[in-house]
């Protein structure tokens, strides 16, 4: 059995533009940041930050592009892709993107009536996540 599932919930750490394909596809590509605090061994906090190359495409790249702006937090499920391709150098690149399968839009800044202004500034649309150590997870609150 083969499986691959990727799950990730962050804040989009990239403008978004809706884009077409040659042959009239929307897609979009953004960068997704998520956080992971850990304790190191002198009990100090630790945090570290990855991004996450994205691809939406159709319906979802709409979606996005229209209710979500930088800042706008984000739970994308999908798949890991690896793809290779040839610079103009003649240089081989390689590259690990999310091909987004399935996104749940994060909660509206407060006070918001309409979709993510994106002319607003990041720290105006900004909310704080939980932060939830590793040490305060019981293994049986897991649900599978």
């Amino acid at each position: 059995m083969n499986l691959n599932k990727v799950f990730l919930i962050g804040r989009v750490a990239s403008d978004i533009e809706l884009l077409s394909t040659q042959t009239g596809k929307k897609v979009c590509k953004i960068s997704l940041a998520t956080n992971r605090t850990w304790k190191a061994q002198g009990g100090e906090k630790k945090e570290e930050t990855n991004f996450h190359n994205i691809i939406l495409w159709e319906k979802l790249a709409e979606i996005v592009s229209q209710y979500s702006a930088k800042g706008s937090i984000l739970l994308v499920e999908g798949r890991i892709e690896n793809r290779s391709w040839e610079d103009k150098d003649k240089k081989k690149r390689y590259t690990t993107e999310i091909i987004a399968e399935n996104i749940q839009l994060g909660p509206k800044s407060s006070g918001s009536t309409a979709p993510a202004n994106k002319a607003k500034k990041q720290e105006e649309v900004e909310e704080e996540l939980p932060v939830i150590d590793e040490d305060e997870i019981d293994i049986k609150d897991i649900p599978f």
